[in-house]
C-alpha cells in the first residue's frame, strides 16, 4: 500500500477517534445536567457541535451512549485504583500488618475522593443515578466487569480473618460505603456552607480538611480491635 493511503488511513481513524471522544464530553456535560431522562440527543448534538445523524452512527442510540460515558469513566477509575492497589499488593503483609493495611486504606479511600473532586460532572452522573433509583444502569450493569471490586473484597476478607477489619461488617456493604460516601460528600460541599455560616468551606485547604475527615471517618469505622489497638 502507497504512503500516501497509509497516511489518510490513520489520519481518518485518528479523526473518527477525536470526534468520538468529542461527542463523549459533550454527552457527560449534558448528562451530568439534565440525568439520563432530561437529556436529549439533540442537545448532546448542539453541545458537541456534531450532527445528531453522526452521533446515531457511530453510538447507536442514547442508551448506548449513555453506557460509553460510564465505561470511560469506569476505565478511568479502574487505572487509578490499579495505581494504587498495583504497588501495595506487592506487599504479602498488606492483610496481616495494621500499619501498612490502615495505609492501604487511606490511600484507597482518598484516591477515590479526588477522582470524584476532579471530575465533578461524573460525580453528578452518579448522584443522578441514585436519586432515580440506578434505573438507568440496571439496564446496562451487565456490560461492566468488577475486576477491582473483586480484588479489593479478597484484600478486605483477607484483613478481616487477621483482625484488622471489623468482623460484624458486611463486606460488599462497606465497599459500596466507602465508593457512595466519596462521591456523595463533595456534591455536598454547598450544603455545608449554608450550614456552617462564616466558615469558608470552598478553599482547597477547607477540601483538603473535608477530605482526612472523610477517609478518617470511613477507615476508623472498618478497623477492627486489632488495627485499633495498633493505632494507639
Amino acid at each position: 500500500m502507497p504512503e500516501s493511503r497509509r497516511k489518510r488511513g490513520r489520519e481518518r481513524v485518528y479523526d473518527a477517534q477525536r470526534t468520538r471522544e468529542a461527542i463523549v464530553n459533550a454527552a457527560l456535560a449534558v448528562f451530568a445536567e439534565h440525568g439520563f431522562d432530561g437529556t436529549s440527543m439533540d442537545a448532546i448534538a448542539q453541545t458537541s457541535g456534531y450532527n445528531k445523524s453522526l452521533l446515531f452512527q457511530y453510538f447507536g442510540d442514547k442508551l448506548s451512549l449513555y453506557t460509553q460515558v460510564l465505561k470511560r469513566a469506569d476505565r478511568e477509575m479502574g487505572e487509578l485504583m490499579g495505581r494504587v492497589f498495583t504497588p501495595l499488593l506487592e506487599d504479602e503483609t498488606l492483610a496481616s500488618n495494621a500499619d501498612r493495611f490502615r495505609d492501604f486504606l487511606r490511600s484507597t479511600c482518598g484516591a477515590f475522593f479526588d477522582y470524584m473532586v476532579e471530575h465533578p460532572q461524573v460525580m453528578r452522573l452518579f448522584n443522578w443515578e441514585q436519586a432515580e433509583g440506578w434505573q438507568t444502569f440496571t439496564r446496562i450493569a451487565s456490560q461492566f466487569e468488577p475486576e477491582d471490586l473483586s480484588r479489593f473484597e479478597a484484600l478486605l476478607k483477607r484483613s478481616r480473618s487477621s483482625g484488622l477489619l471489623r468482623s460484624d461488617l458486611d463486606i460488599v456493604v462497606m465497599v459500596m460505603l466507602i465508593q457512595q460516601t466519596c462521591w456523595s460528600s463533595p456534591a455536598a460541599l454547598p450544603l455545608y456552607q449554608l450550614l456552617l455560616a462564616g466558615k469558608d468551606v470552598s478553599s482547597a485547604t477547607a477540601l483538603t480538611h473535608v477530605r482526612e475527615q472523610i477517609v478518617a471517618f470511613l477507615v476508623a469505622g472498618m478497623m477492627g480491635d486489632l488495627g485499633a489497638r495498633n493505632e494507639r
